[in-house]
């Protein structure tokens, strides 16, 4: 502990850090900041009803957003639209090849892959706060036209959301960390606090079923030590990586000598982190949106919007998460040009020919580790999951997501903070 404080102590000392480590916190309290400033022309109460009939979607906004959804904020519809923009693009890019070309332009090419992910976010920021007005045109303010309060909510939510991703963008610039990850980090943390009552129930139910404040604290400790577990679990997956032994040949270069020393080539376990659960989720969130979003009462919407009692519903989730896990490796991970690489600067695995036999090595070993990837993500999310649908506790569907990002980001910045400050010959965390 002393140790983590003399870190933060140096990091602090360091101007640039320090300037970082502040304007990264200022932008947060702007967020929450955002998330407590209402729309106008809306009547909250009566969209507060109307959320309740949203189920897991809702839910799911509202932790996403930092209670702001719930709350009818104008960063209600939070980071949704930019999430959901970025993995349209990623899609695309794979299927077209323009958009791979641009993508390996360098920074020319990922700075007009960026405009272009903005006005996709903008078009479905749109999208969406258009359904969510004309769902909620009842509430609307009666003291003003209905064709005007609805250009109000409808430019509030777009704008709210267009604002938060502009304070991710910002981050991603002059911070520390990924804005975007830090900004569903700092929503799902603010709402930790609201499980202090579910806990609290649990507690009150246990002792009333054996009647002994003994067994209720000992089920309280049991659910605790449940996410402490998952979490010990995710740091350690997280962490983890499989090492490929790499010899360099000797090169004679005038009078000196290169190569020849051996290293290896880390391939993380976890190399797509939580973008198979989030993209899975929302593919699954595609059927219960359209029901909200309508507004329809029919069987098939009633269907949809309480998917998630389904149990069928917990094996496509399985099935996709898998679906995404080889996919995103596919897109992201390249064993061809990995070997080219290590043949041109003199590179070979042990007991591999260069060339196709060692992109074959790669390829087969990361499909390996994309096996217990899927397996891994599928434990850490499914299990809370059914656990809520067994004791129909409210939210702990999201609880194993919740814990990769909070995990992810968190090691994500620990990792940069120590960076900068081995840079400058400090020690870090991990020392």
């Amino acid at each position: 502990m002393g140790e983590m404080f003399q870190t933060l102590r140096n990091a602090f000392r360091i101007e640039d850090i320090r300037k970082k480590v502040l304007f990264t916190l200022a932008m947060i309290l702007i967020f929450r900041l955002g998330t407590a400033m209402p729309v106008p022309a809306i009547d909250t109460a009566s969209f507060t009803e109307l959320f309740s009939r949203f189920g897991q979607l809702g839910q799911f906004l509202d932790i996403i957003s930092g209670g702001a959804f719930k709350s009818v904020s104008i960063l209600a519809l939070g980071i949704s639209p930019y999430i959901n923009s970025s993995i349209i693009m990623q899609l695309l890019t794979f299927a077209i090849p323009a958009l791979e070309r641009m993508q390996k332009e360098g920074e020319a090419g990922q700075e007009k892959i960026k405009k272009i992910t903005r006005l996709v976010t903008l078009g479905i920021a749109l999208v969406m706060s258009t359904s969510y007005a004309f769902l909620t045109r009842e509430a609307a303010s009666s003291g003003m036209p209905r064709f005007l309060s609805l250009a109000v909510v409808i430019m509030s939510f777009t704008g709210g959301a267009m604002f938060v991703m502009w304070l991710g963008e910002l981050i991603d610039e002059k911070g520390i960390g990924n804005g975007i990850s830090l900004i569903i980090f700092t929503g799902i943390v603010s709402r930790l606090p609201s499980y202090i009552p579910l806990i609290y129930s649990y507690f009150q139910g246990w002792r009333v079923i054996g009647g002994s404040i003994l067994l209720a604290l000992l089920g309280v400790v049991l659910v605790v030590a449940f996410f402490v577990g998952m979490v010990t679990l995710v740091v350690y997956i997280q962490s983890a990586e499989r090492r490929i032994p790499i010899q360099y040949a000797k090169r004679v270069v005038g009078r000196k000598v290169y190569g020849g020393q051996g290293t290896y080539l880390p391939i993380k376990v976890n190399q797509s982190g939580v973008l198979p659960v989030i993209f899975a989720m929302s593919l699954l969130m595609v059927g219960p949106t359209i029901a909200s979003l309508t507004g329809s009462t029919g069987k098939v919407a009633t269907w949809f919007l309480t998917l998630n009692q389904n149990p069928l519903y917990y094996l496509f989730y399985a099935l996709l998460i898998l679906a995404f896990v080889f996919f995103y490796s596919t897109i992201s991970f390249n064993p061809i040009d990995i070997a080219n690489n290590l043949q041109k600067n003199g590179g070979y695995i042990l007991g591999i020919r260069p060339g196709r036999p060692t992109s074959d090595f790669i390829g087969k070993t990361a499909r390996r580790l994309n096996w217990f990837e899927a397996l891994f993500l599928m434990v850490i999310v499914l299990l809370p999951s059914l656990f809520g649908l067994i004791t129909k506790a409210e939210g702990v569907w999201f609880g194993g997501t919740a814990v990769i990002i909070l995990v992810g980001v968190s090691m994500d910045i620990v990792n940069q903070l120590e960076a900068q400050l081995l840079m400058r010959h400090y020690k870090g965390f991990l020392d």
